[in-house]
């Protein structure tokens, strides 16, 4: 698959073209291209689900690593359409100084909350440990033994936690709430 850069997505998209951000919705709703379609990685592993449009799709993650490293994966979901990928993703089009929609308001992706709070975790562990009692050290450990599995399994407790916080969550139809996962998107 193809790589492009800014400028010749741009003129793409001008001409018709659709632009897909293959990240989670988390991290879509931090910030977005305008125009451009949610369908997360992992929704792209099935069928091929692009091929019934016309013209060509744009690829796109944050950083360009995520749609290179998958690009055999977003080929067959584009299902016959020329598609390709936009060289150093959201980051290049920043960078480029092209609109970007921000909701500073959104609550930080996912990942990164959970750095956050494991990272945290292991710094209180650590200090209880060397203050009050050893016995903390279990705590790191299985905080420890949760990455290795998360890493190993793709199920992270953690993450499935942290998702069903109330920061996490929308006001759907109705006032109701609803997970981040299951936001709306383009």
């Amino acid at each position: 698959m193809r790589s492009i850069d800014t400028a010749t997505a741009q003129a793409m998209l001008a001409r018709g073209a659709l632009l897909v951000d293959i990240r989670d919705p988390d991290e879509y709703g931090r910030g977005h291209i305008p125009g451009s379609r949610c369908i997360p990685l992992a929704a792209l592993s099935g069928a091929p689900q692009l091929g019934q449009g016309e013209g060509p799709v744009v690829f796109h993650c944050r950083s360009g690593m995520r749609t290179a490293a998958n690009a055999a994966l977003l080929q067959a979901a584009a299902g016959g359409r020329d598609a390709c990928v936009l060289a150093g993703g959201l980051d290049a089009w920043r960078r480029a100084g092209l609109p970007v929609v921000r909701d500073a308001g959104a609550p930080l992706e996912l990942n990164r909350q959970v750095q956050i709070t494991v990272g945290a975790l292991v710094l209180a562990g650590t200090v209880l440990a060397a203050v009050v009692s050893p016995w903390f050290l279990l705590l790191t450990g299985a905080l420890g033994a949760g990455l290795v599995v998360a890493g190993i399994t793709g199920f992270c407790g953690m993450a499935r936690v942290l998702a069903a916080m109330p920061w996490n969550r929308v006001q759907g139809a109705g006032g109701a709430l609803a997970p981040a996962r299951d936001r709306p998107t383009l």
